[in-house]
């Protein structure tokens, strides 16, 4: 990604993309504010959107698309069987990602519905770098649990000069199937970028680990890809192995160690539904007699045509070096400037957004008053600005009264 140097030294990201349509915000006042604020109960996420001035709440189906994703909108087969526009999904897929078969769904946490309905079985228990709530869910309701295998003292260390945080610990994986079984194991799920840690990624040699313990015991590589194109640009970027090799290139192989890649579009590809791809026919079948219940027919999973198609060209861009560096090079600066002022910051910087170490910086409030929650409540009465809150009320409890989450961040 190219750059250029303030006189300070600093590099400064570059934005590449340009702006063709604009909309009108507004800032209200700061009485109005809190009074926008006391309306949804001083939860961030019940506010009218037309209160906030600037909405970092989440990039989740809120992005802006390509002209070239708008134009292949326009060619849509809106046909209920056989569609052409999902023909040229399949072969983007398999482009991108190098997976043949395609199994659609209406959005990210439907596709994990359709695979825990599919593979997981009462009693199961699923190992994973780092859970997301919806994950999480999707394997209880199931009859499952989650086991987090991150390391502890690495992956909740806000600060830090770990690079890959994400990484699953290879010993206690180890240990998790000696203890439960690989009968009771379906899959072991990574999740690229993994999100309610900060955004940090796990290196391609970790993921090659995992890939040879799931062959050793039988079990399957679940890949949670949708932060992919960004875990894969900071392996190019901290993985000296890969700082030659091409985003194309990256993509393919670290699909190239997982069976099933399944991704929420609303991320991968800036469009909104969700994919599943695998190289197993029969696992195809499987997860087909699941979407045929709970999505729509096999070649549309409850999408439109037009959105298929705009997926289907996201894909490709997914692959271009100057759109897949841009979330996480403006990151990495805005964190870097930050620090600079004193901000506790997760670091190194991850992706989906620059991290606030909320038990840091509201180290006067017990986690129980909700310190993540309480700072972007703050964040919005000064600012106007809606930023995202993870932490204790964010995340799983499993009917634990009480419950802590292992990191408050603010994005």
């Amino acid at each position: 990604m190219p750059k250029v140097k303030f006189y300070t030294g600093i590099d400064i990201p570059l934005e590449f993309h340009r702006t063709r349509i604009v909309q009108k915000v507004r800032l209200l006042p700061i009485d109005e504010r809190y009074e926008a604020l006391k309306k949804g109960g001083f939860n961030t996420y019940r506010m009218d959107s037309a209160d906030v001035y600037l909405d970092m709440l989440t990039d989740s189906g809120t992005n802006a698309m390509s002209d070239l994703q708008l134009a292949a909108m326009m060619r849509a087969d809106d046909a209920y069987a056989g569609s052409e526009s999902f023909k040229r999904l399949e072969k983007a897929v398999f482009d991108v990602l190098g997976k043949r078969y395609v199994v659609p769904a209406h959005q990210g946490r439907a596709a994990e519905n359709v695979i825990m309905r599919a593979f997981l079985k009462p009693g199961d228990v699923v190992p994973m770098n780092y859970h997301f709530g919806s994950t999480a869910n999707h394997i209880r309701i199931n009859g499952g649990r989650h086991i987090d295998l991150v390391t502890p003292d690495v992956a909740f260390k806000s600060a830090s000069d770990n690079l890959f945080k994400g990484n699953i610990d290879i010993a206690r994986l180890e240990e998790c199937i000696a203890q439960y079984g690989a009968e009771h194991i379906p899959f072991i799920r990574m999740e690229a970028s993994t999100n309610l840690i900060g955004g940090q990624p796990f290196s391609m040699a970790n993921l090659m680990e995992v890939r040879k313990v799931a062959d050793r015991y039988g079990i399957k590589v679940l890949l949670d890809a949708c932060l992919l194109g960004e875990n894969a640009w900071l392996i190019i970027q901290r993985e000296p192995e890969y700082a030659h090799a091409t985003l194309a290139e990256v993509l393919l192989k670290m699909c190239s160690l997982a069976d099933i890649v399944y991704f929420s579009a609303r991320k991968l590809s800036c469009t909104r539904g969700a994919v599943i791809a695998t190289d197993n026919y029969q696992d195809k079948l499987t997860m087909d007699q699941v979407v045929a219940v709970f999505e729509g027919y096999v070649t549309y999973g409850g999408m439109s045509m037009k959105e298929i198609e705009a997926m289907a060209q996201g894909l490709y861009e997914a692959t271009d070096d100057d759109y897949v560096s841009q979330n996480p090079e403006f990151i990495r600066y805005f964190v870097n400037e930050a620090v600079r002022m004193g901000l506790p910051m997760v670091t190194p910087p991850g992706v989906l957004g620059a991290q606030i170490d909320a038990k840091k910086f509201c180290d006067h409030l017990p986690v129980k008053d909700l310190p993540a929650s309480s700072l972007a409540a703050a964040i919005y009465l000064c600012s106007g600005v809606r930023t995202m809150d993870g932490g204790t009320y964010q995340d799983v409890s499993e009917d634990d009264p009480d419950f802590v989450a292992d990191m408050e961040l603010v994005r």
